[in-house]
């Protein structure tokens, strides 16, 4: 993992945090526009492309920092690996823990975020987001 987290990342990569605390998970409501590949809206985890020169490490830390407020965070276990949205990206998904609570950063992308009870998280659909293949990953990880 802190190999993984080392690596210099570029825009196609994209680290997310699947973040616990106290047994639910950091979820938030994303509106993607007209502006992005295609109007949606989903319950999807925090994380981001990467910036020029970023290490995956980097990039993770500004974007939960950026979406959510949260500055303190362990980042615990790399989960996997899954082809994203658009052609060539590769989401990276990384067990985190917090004490911090989340705030409502970025208001334009995000109507609410919510701590769902981890059994929640894994039984609904409605928190599927829009990759399935992290959601499976994310799912089998959380019921191991």
């Amino acid at each position: 993992m802190k190999k993984k987290l080392k690596e210099k990342g570029n825009n196609k990569k994209c680290p997310i945090a699947l973040m616990m605390q106290d047994g639910k998970i950091l979820t938030g409501h994303r509106h993607y526009t007209k502006n992005d590949w295609k109007e949606i809206s989903v319950w999807t985890i925090p994380g981001g492309r990467c910036d020029t020169g970023e290490t995956i490490e980097e990039t993770l830390r500004r974007e939960i920092k950026e979406e959510v407020g949260i500055t303190e965070f362990k980042i615990v276990d790399f989960i996997g690996e899954v082809s994203g949205a658009k052609e060539g990206d590769v989401v990276l998904i990384f067990f985190c823990t917090t004490e911090q609570d989340a705030k409502l950063m970025e208001p334009a992308k995000f109507s609410e975020w919510r701590w769902v009870p981890k059994e929640e998280y894994v039984a609904s659909k409605k928190y599927s987001g829009f990759n399935q293949d992290a959601r499976r990953i994310i799912t089998d990880y959380l019921q191991k």
